[in-house]
């Protein structure tokens, strides 16, 4: 399950980042707001929401994590124990909490310029955190690129 989280990674990045473009773009560009620009915001949730259903059952099975849930004041005191039990869940859960609002936002917004702005707003803030959290688990949890 843990292999299938990692290589999952690439795929929240991947149309995260085809998603912040595409609002990019619309933004600099003003052009209209169309179907490939919404599927690019799709696709981001749908990937992010896949993520977190493989991290949650990760959450619930992993001998790493269930150890720290055993001593939550000890987990608290070392740096890759407290990654991977508060910190992890602390910033995904925000990030996805971001893109899901942000494509909310977008489908009531009524204006290209609007929608391509709140997409922009919302899925570069939530792609940074994401980044931040590969980044956290690439050094300080020593996990690497797989």
């Amino acid at each position: 399950m843990l292999l299938v989280h990692s290589i999952l990674r690439w795929a929240v990045l991947l149309t995260g980042i085809w998603a912040v473009i595409r609002a990019y773009k619309g933004v600099s560009g003003k052009t209209p707001f169309t179907a490939a620009d919404n599927k690019a915001g799709l696709f981001f949730m749908i990937a992010c929401d896949i993520q977190l259903l493989v991290g949650i059952i990760l959450f619930f099975t992993s001998p790493l994590v269930t150890a720290a849930r055993a001593d939550m004041g000890a987990a608290m005191k070392d740096g890759v124990l407290r990654l991977f039990t508060v910190e992890h869940e602390t910033l995904a859960i925000v990030a996805i909490a971001l893109v899901h609002i942000g494509k909310s936002k977008v489908k009531k917004a009524t204006d290209a310029v609007k929608k391509h702005k709140l997409a922009l707003n919302f899925y570069s803030i939530a792609m940074i955190l994401i980044i931040i959290m590969v980044a956290m688990i690439m050094t300080k949890g020593q996990r690497g690129w797989i």
